[in-house]
């Protein structure tokens, strides 16, 4: 997704699945906690319906409408938990999984972690 997007500007613009189906209104933007980059979205999906959410990474902004590159059956699907609240990096890490996403690994650690600076192995 553009990352030079405003986040509110999402809000209110109508979803669209990779079919072209629509799928709801952009309810809510999620950013990233370390960047400040819109990550999340929260799709309403129907009048009384809940909101799902979509990862902004592969989706795209379109002639005024949000395009996600995954099936509305899925979407649907999506684990729920409620909107207006952090989500957790083990929540987002499902939404990943769910979505079919890799995440990247940690990075990994230091060999030299533990040892003073300036001292050689012996």
């Amino acid at each position: 997704m553009q990352t030079d997007i405003d986040p509110r500007n999402l809000i209110g613009r109508k979803a669209f699945d990779r079919k072209g189906t629509k799928i709801g209104t952009v309810d809510e933007v999620y950013l990233d906690d370390a960047t400040g980059t819109p990550e999340w979205a929260a799709i309403r999906m129907g009048l009384f319906g809940r909101d799902a959410f979509i990862p902004l990474e592969p989706s795209e902004l379109m002639e005024g409408t949000l395009r996600v590159p995954f099936d509305r059956a899925l979407i649907k699907d999506a684990p729920d938990f409620g909107v207006g609240r952090h989500l957790s990096p083990e929540q987002e890490l499902q939404l990943y999984h769910h979505y079919g996403l890799d995440v990247a690994p940690p990075p990994p650690l230091d060999r030299d972690f533990g040892q003073i600076a300036g001292q050689e192995d012996v």
